[in-house]
């Protein structure tokens, strides 16, 4: 196992997001509140090196806000923080997760100056009508922007992506799915839609306004999706949300199941020992 990966998570819980979407509860979904400070980043970096063993890539990963929106200033003193362990040859790169109109060609450029080498964009949907219904604050075509222009400066691109989302039907889904495919992401991640406590969804779904994916459906819709992205070459790297007590705690309602892939992969062996073809 000499070759595994180190991805040193550094959370900025609600960093830089003007928008408040439907589905997040970002405090409980990373336990923290406030932004890390410089000393606690390098703390963080320090601690995970000292620990790693393997022979891997070894990457410091801003992760939980909208990491473009913060202050230049502030992305600047986290980039040169994370980026004095690269300079030093202790850590290979850095990556981030931030919105779709939160790129440009200007803030790709200064990422990619500071060892930034893949972005995260929380895509979620590319159906503008599900989009809007979610809060996102953000349109289909800026995400296909996004992708282009991340691209162009040399960056590996994820797109993070939340089936189940209000609005969302079976059709709507993988129409966000093909044309996912279509902007060849470097990998993707599935989120199925839950409702967490205390999050608008959350209230739209006690108002009734939201009715939440049942497990079944969600994981034929994400083993129909699966067999789009496998087709095309492109790796999800996560399905489901990560379980924690925090997490399991606040889900109020949705398809969730603390083993959600293998549930996904027994699905599309089902697919494909019936040979329906999608």
């Amino acid at each position: 196992m000499g070759h595994r990966r180190l991805i040193i998570p550094i959370f900025i819980p609600f960093g830089g997001c003007a928008h408040q979407c439907v589905f997040c509860d970002q405090k409980g979904i990373t336990g923290k509140a406030a932004l890390p400070g410089l000393d606690e980043v390098r703390q963080t970096i320090e601690k995970y090196l000292s620990t790693w063993k393997g022979k891997g890539e070894k990457e410091a990963a801003f992760y939980g806000g909208s990491f473009t929106g913060l202050p230049l200033d502030i992305q600047n003193g986290y980039l040169e923080c994370a980026g004095a362990f690269v300079e030093s040859g202790k850590l290979d790169s850095l990556r981030l997760s931030t919105r779709p109109d939160y790129i440009s060609v200007e803030i790709a450029a200064f990422l990619r100056e500071r060892h930034v080498e893949t972005v995260e964009l929380g895509a979620q949907s590319m159906v503008d009508e599900v989009l809007k219904a979610s809060g996102r604050g953000h349109t289909a075509e800026q995400t296909a922007q996004a992708v282009r222009v991340l691209k162009d400066s040399g960056m590996k691109t994820g797109l993070q992506l939340m089936p189940g989302l209000p609005g969302d039907t079976f059709d709507s889904v993988m129409l966000t799915m093909e044309e996912a495919v279509k902007l060849a992401p470097d990998f993707v991640r599935l989120y199925p839609s839950l409702v967490l406590k205390d999050t608008p969804l959350h209230r739209m779904y006690l108002e009734g306004s939201y009715k939440p994916w049942a497990l079944d459906d969600m994981v034929e819709a994400c083993a129909a999706a699966k067999k789009l992205f496998d087709k095309a070459g492109i790796p999800i790297i996560r399905m489901g949300l990560q379980t924690t007590d925090e997490l399991v705690e606040s889900i109020v309602a949705g398809p969730f199941h603390p083993s959600f892939r293998q549930l996904v992969e027994a699905a599309v062996e089902r697919l494909e020992q019936q040979g329906k073809g999608i």
